[in-house]
């Protein structure tokens, strides 16, 4: 008997099944409603809201939002007995046939909450077969849905007038909360809208809405459905209520996120809701007071260096500033870093152990195989520092530490810090990426900062709180990245702001300035242990302005962005790591003390890494008695010389002194007794001018001219020039001759007074 029952029992369900299917074949489920996508900050609060594609305001209620108080008044109102049917309540069907058909109470059509659901995905003209059609649309729903996702669809669906759609839009367009943070009094305002969205207009009908949900509230109370006190609270609430815009934070993440994930209704941004606002309002008003330096545009991100998250975003000074292109999204442009790359590459030669902080750099002209930098105040000042060089951001000694480098090995390293402009034109870079002849984007860039403010680890930057966390990958070592932070961190240098030192709203950073070519862009990146904040400040057409450099417009906005979304920042700082080590160099040039080493300073170094090359600044000389002349150790007499000590001077630093009038101890010409030619072809002169494998273009009409120069050796006391293996004069060492070439290939060669001779090819082109 038992197997015969259970027999039955599984035919039956079997046969069930059947139908369901068949049901789903013949009558198969509507498409899921189009919601409005939504783009939510780092608490749940909706920071940017978009009309659906049928441009309507239907926002999805998530059911967290569906608190209590909704689902009683809701249910209470439309169908209390939505717990028990199966999407149509026969017992109302009955009640409402015989209302209708003896012309007895209210006419009604008997809907449940499913049966409405069924209507508002699929609307239709009322008659009696759709009606039909919507009781068994309502089954299949029932069937497929639990009952809090069909209450979800219903309030999700439920008409407010004009194209106002679910709860949750009206929530926010309205009262400007959503709907989990609703009073009973609004709650109830909302539940008793939909049957009459034409007649009940919020912001509009406001007197006949009050008057209307004070009878349902008596109702509801009347009934015990909430308690009595807070519906006495509730009648006096008062409803002065207005139509809203809709949220419309962070505009330009929150386009990007749409576009990234067309599907998501809603989508869950890192941002923090309190700094994104103060960003956006910071930024606006700041670039307000530029615009009469012809300064309209700026853009800033602010990253969570602990996190890896963005906590603020803002992509222009005003995203509905359409004569200045404000739709273009600064993050993400890509544009000429100037000189923000150099701390990355002072600390990348770190590791490799070229440098360290109190290294000496030539700070001269240079002629780097056809490319001569310039520094930004066209001035040179013969050797500097490491940390003065970053700290002025010197542009000669960064390109000399560049090409000591590599460039392959400094753009391989951008490439892993995710920079894929530098990753496209990699085989056309060369030494003036250092200096901005690279494209990036401020969050590229912003997230190099952040690397080096997580000790020398890279992390892709999270801009969804349902982002996987990324594997990080080590750039540089936290020893040369806190070297590099402890240099950015200096007060001492040009581009702090005019009064900044002396306020006492200075934040305690690290930060770089760069501004590129032509004054068209300017920046500021600066961080501490918990933010790192990137600015950038120009125009999106890429016009310049006189008074567009990164210390003078983009500093100040850093620093007050600084102070006031980083104002509760801890303020410890970063601490050496336990590898980093001191030692004694030499404070002529940084090196390890030599012999002749009585001036010493204290530097930092990287064990095992760093350089222990020693110091010789001075050399050791053999001198006639009476100082005219210097021997070498082949040619020196058997008496009458001295031993003395002479600064050992790279070539085109001597050079500079020698042409720029910097007293020093200059060597005495070597006796013309020796015969001997000394030193090997690496120490013959250097041509700086002209430049090798170049065309010169010269004017007829003009009488243009070439200049001829070269760095040599400190003894070398004069040197020969020739055209075309033709004799052209003799000149001092440092001197600068000019001559009228004649047009076509020209071979210069240059050979100083001890026979080494070095040449280059250039061609000459005259126009009349």
């Amino acid at each position: 008997m038992n197997r015969r029952v259970i027999s039955r029992g599984l035919a039956a369900l079997g046969l069930v099944l059947l139908l369901l299917l068949g049901l789903d074949w013949w009558f198969p489920l509507p498409p899921a409603p189009q919601y409005s996508p939504l783009v939510l900050a780092a608490d749940g609060t909706v920071l940017h809201a978009y009309l659906n594609p049928t441009q309507k305001w239907r926002m999805k209620t998530e059911l967290h939002e569906i608190t209590p108080v909704l689902r009683k008044a809701i249910m209470e109102k439309e169908d209390r007995w939505f717990r028990w049917h199966m999407g149509v309540n026969p017992i109302a069907l009955v009640q409402a046939a015989g209302r209708n058909v003896f012309g007895t109470g209210r006419t009604t059509g008997a809907s449940t909450i499913t049966m409405q659901v069924a209507r508002l995905l699929e609307p239709k003209e009322r008659t009696f077969g759709n009606k039909l059609l919507e009781m068994l649309r309502a089954t299949q729903l029932e069937l497929h849905y639990s009952k809090e996702e069909i209450l979800q669809l219903y309030l999700n669906l439920v008409p407010y007038g004009g194209n106002v759609e679910g709860v949750k839009s009206a929530a926010l367009l309205y009262f400007q909360q959503t709907p989990d943070y609703l009073s009973l009094a609004q709650t109830v305002t909302l539940a008793i809208i939909p049957n009459r969205p034409r007649g009940l207009v919020l912001g509009k009908n406001n007197a006949a809405v009050l008057q209307e949900r004070n009878r349902w509230l008596r109702r509801f109370g009347a009934s015990g459905l909430f308690p009595k006190q807070d519906v006495e609270d509730a009648l006096l609430e008062p409803l002065e209520v207005e139509r809203h815009a809709a949220p419309a934070l962070a505009p330009h993440l929150s386009r990007r996120l749409v576009r990234q994930f067309p599907r998501q209704a809603i989508i869950h941004s890192t941002l923090q809701r309190s700094k994104q606002y103060k960003t956006e309002d910071l930024t606006r008003n700041y670039v307000r007071r530029l615009y009469e330096l012809g300064i309209t545009q700026a853009a800033v991100l602010v990253v969570n260096n602990h996190t890896r998250q963005v906590e603020a975003y803002v992509g222009s000074a005003d995203f509905r500033d359409f004569a200045n292109q404000g739709q273009n999204d600064g993050i993400t442009a890509v544009r000429s870093p100037g000189s923000t790359l150099k701390p990355f590459l002072y600390a990348l030669a770190m590791d490799r152990g070229l440098v360290t902080p109190k290294l000496l750099l030539p700070d001269v002209p240079t002629n780097f195989q056809g490319y001569r930098p310039e520094n930004f105040d066209k001035r040179c000042n013969g050797e500097v520092t490491l940390e003065r060089a970053l700290a002025y951001s010197l542009n000669i000694p960064a390109v000399r530490v560049l090409n000591q480098l590599g460039v392959p090995a400094f753009t391989d390293k951008l490439r892993q810090a995710g920079f894929h402009n530098i990753t496209r034109n990699r085989a056309r870079l060369g030494l003036s990426s250092i200096l901005g002849g690279c494209g990036a984007s401020l969050e590229e860039l912003t997230n190099l900062y952040v690397t080096l403010a997580g000790g020398g680890r890279h992390q892709s930057l999270h801009l969804t709180s349902t982002a996987k966390q990324a594997s990080s990958t080590r750039l540089v070592s936290a020893e040369a990245a806190f070297l590099t932070t402890d240099i950015l961190a200096q007060l001492t240098r040009p581009d702090l702001p005019l009064g900044a030192a002396s306020s006492m709203r200075l934040p305690k950073i690290a930060w770089k300035t760069g501004t590129s070519y032509g004054r068209r862009d300017a920046w500021s990146i600066g961080y501490n242990r918990q933010y790192t904040i990137g600015v950038w400040v120009g125009n999106f057409s890429g016009q310049g302005s006189p008074a567009l450099t990164g210390a003078d417009v983009a500093t100040p906005l850093l620093f007050d962005l600084f102070n006031a979304v980083a104002y509760n920042s801890p303020n410890d700082w970063f601490a050496p790591p336990a590898a980093l080590d001191f030692r004694l160099v030499c404070a002529e040039t940084g090196l390890v003390p030599g012999e002749n080493c009585p001036n010493q300073v204290i530097d930092y170094f990287l064990p095992s890494i760093s350089s222990g090359q020693h110091c010789q600044h001075l050399r050791e000389v053999l001198v006639a008695a009476d100082g005219a002349f210097t021997y070498c150790r082949a040619c020196a007499p058997a008496a009458g010389y001295r031993r003395e000590l002479y600064p050992n001077l790279l070539p085109e630093v001597a050079a500079y002194k020698e042409a720029q009038g910097i007293p020093y101890r200059r060597l005495p010409p070597h006796t013309p007794l020796c015969q001997l030619v000394r030193g090997g072809p690496e120490q013959a002169p250097t041509i700086t001018s002209p430049t090798p494998n170049t065309e010169y273009v010269l004017n007829a009409r003009e009488q243009q001219q070439l200049l001829l120069s070269c760095t040599t050796n400190s003894e070398v006391q004069q040197v020969y020039w020739y055209v075309n293996d033709q004799f052209l004069r003799a000149a001092g060492a440092t001197e600068r001759v000019f001559f009228r070439p004649t047009p076509g290939p020209l071979k210069i060669s240059c050979a100083d007074d001890h026979g080494r001779n070095t040449n280059v090819l250039v061609t000459v082109t005259e126009l009349e």
